[in-house]
């Protein structure tokens, strides 16, 4: 979710940002950056925003903030894109859905047809995320940096018109949440080496070509966790839609509670049975989140 950002964002702001993977990729940014530093820029956000000249918005996830995106008005130019997202939650694509939405927003409302962003020449990650939002090289420089306290090389991008539309396939995946005696919830992290590694998964799988949602669940879960059970004991309760980067995930999620043998993980991976008031506090990809509060609830 992107909202303004507020007084009370001050000291995760502070903490996210004195972070020197983090503010040694921002132009504007000293290092390391005080707590008063966060205080006034959140404070001009808001003046920006009723002077027409600047649109920093708080990216937050289940009310947490995790980093910021935003766009800054000068003139006749077009709207220069800015974004950072805090290390620990690098690698699930929030940036790219952040800025992605945040530029809809522009053309949709401030009826921008065209913006223009930098990164650091030695940043590629951050270069993926422009070019996967539409944006084009145009150009290298030099530009100041108060977090490394000199010019650095610096490549500028630029979009004209509506982001183009991505083609991606769709990724059938079927998950369970299996629920013990006690009411808690397995879930799984997934093992190092693996897209979204260390994020805490509902265990499942890919659907093969054939399969069905229940068998492809019977057969992950013998694979993954050495559990039996059968097409009877699965019901299904909610699905997620994401789009991600090269994919989009369909993925309805079942509940599971009768099953033969003893959960034991096959595949590298780190278990945990969870309170379902708990799940919260561990992270999973983006798809997963939403099904949290409704599994919550449900329970």
């Amino acid at each position: 979710m992107l909202r303004p950002l507020e007084r009370g964002d001050v000291p995760a702001l502070t903490r996210l940002v004195n972070d020197y993977s983090v503010a040694g990729k921002l132009a504007r940014v000293p290092f390391p950056y005080r707590e008063d530093l966060a205080e006034e820029w959140v404070a001009s956000t808001e003046a920006q925003r009723a002077r027409g000249e600047g649109y920093h918005l708080a990216v937050t996830r289940e009310g947490a903030l995790v980093g910021c995106a935003g766009l800054s008005v000068h003139g006749k130019d077009p709207p220069e894109l800015g974004y950072w997202i805090g290390r620990r939650f690098w690698g699930e694509g929030l940036a790219r859905e952040a800025a992605g939405a945040l530029l809809d927003w522009a053309e949709r409302e401030l009826g921008a047809t065209a913006f223009r962003a930098s990164a650091l020449t030695d940043n590629p990650a951050s270069h993926a995320v422009l070019r996967a939002l539409g944006f084009e090289e145009a150009g290298t420089g030099h530009e100041p940096y108060l977090s490394r306290n000199r010019a650095m090389p610096v490549t500028y991008f630029r979009r004209a018109g509506p982001r183009p539309p991505v083609e991606r396939p769709i990724l059938l995946v079927a998950a369970c949440a299996l629920v013990d005696s006690e009411g808690r919830v397995l879930l799984a992290r997934r093992p190092p080496g693996k897209p979204m590694a260390g994020l805490w998964e509902f265990p499942g799988g890919k659907i093969a070509p054939g399969e069905t949602p229940e068998a492809a669940l019977i057969r992950e879960l013998r694979e993954e966790l050495g559990i039996e059970t059968r097409e009877a004991c699965l019901s299904p309760l909610f699905f997620a839609s994401h789009g991600y980067e090269r994919f989009h995930l369909l993925m309805p999620l079942y509940v599971c509670r009768r099953w033969e043998g003893r959960a034991e993980a096959r595949e590298g991976q780190e278990l945990a049975w969870v309170r379902p008031a708990r799940m919260g506090d561990y992270p999973m990809p983006p798809a997963d989140i939403p099904l949290v509060a409704l599994l919550r609830d449900f329970l």
